[in-house]
């Protein structure tokens, strides 16, 4: 990795699409560069998910303690699909004079971390993992399918986040069903600003793949799209990066891009997503 201290890099993508399982193999079977790194740790309304550890994956607190960090001009509260998560901008600001920090989360928070005013000047590299490459959205549209990429980019992720949960709970809630709709429906939305990402790697190897559990190593995509992960942070752009144009995936026409609202940036206030 280059001797850049002070970089922030930015690993995001729609819900489900890998980014946790990548971070995982990252330190396991990148421990050096790893080591480089510092992870940054929001605060987050939402309940934690099976395996998840308070203070290492998030700092889990109540919706309200979360809500009145919006008050604080040092923190960024941030609506994610309807949960509240916020950012320390006084704790990442001296993170990053002492290196390197790794964010890996959802597109709304990875917005906030593109353009505050309090990170003016930061050096940044930002990666989105994305479900589906550009040659697979480019030839739909040249194909001209009958079902329509924002109905097929939901069908796809609502596959993989019903995966993810039964494997890690079994038999679902009503809750969990609804949840697992709001996060499929909005991955289309969030699939539109990854042109806004220095790098797109498209990865078909969600959370819901056995291939980043493989004893020797991720496999299949995981593994193509972890080493690209690993080029990119030792400053070596891969042949399966890729930089998409803002047309690549039309913002629908009633539809406010996530980046409206993460590029106001206003910290005393709450960050709306883009809804229905």
């Amino acid at each position: 990795m280059p001797d850049d201290t002070g970089r922030l890099v930015i690993l995001s993508g729609p819900s489900c699409v890998g980014k946790s399982p990548l971070r995982q193999a990252l330190a396991r079977w990148y421990p050096e560069e790893w080591r480089r790194l510092r992870l940054l740790v929001l605060f987050n309304s939402r309940v934690p998910r099976p395996g998840e550890r308070d203070g290492i994956d998030y700092h889990f607190w109540s919706r309200r303690e979360v809500e009145e960090l919006a008050s604080d001009a040092r923190y960024a509260v941030i609506d994610v699909r309807g949960d509240l998560q916020a950012l320390d901008l006084v704790d990442l600001q001296a993170d990053l004079a002492r290196g390197n920090v790794f964010f890996e989360g959802n597109p709304y928070v990875a917005r906030v971390l593109q353009n505050h005013p309090a990170l003016a000047g930061v050096a940044r590299l930002s990666i989105f993992l994305s479900p589906l490459s550009q040659d697979e959205i480019a030839s739909r549209h040249r194909a001209g399918e009958d079902i329509p990429l924002q109905a097929f980019v939901t069908d796809l992720m609502r596959g993989k986040l019903l995966r993810r949960a039964r494997r890690q709970k079994g038999e679902l809630s009503p809750a969990d069903l609804q949840d697992i709709e709001t996060r499929a429906s909005r991955a289309y939305r969030e699939l539109t600003d990854a042109w806004r990402f220095d790098h797109v790697i498209p990865n078909h190897d969600g959370e819901d793949s056995d291939h980043w559990d493989a004893p020797s190593g991720p496999i299949g995509d995981a593994r193509t799209s972890l080493e690209a992960v690993v080029a990119l942070l030792g400053g070596v752009v891969p042949p399966n990066a890729e930089r998409w144009k803002p047309d690549l995936v039309p913002p629908l026409p009633v539809d406010q891009p996530i980046s409206s609202s993460a590029d106001q940036s206003i910290s005393r206030s709450v960050h709306q997503p883009i809804d229905d």
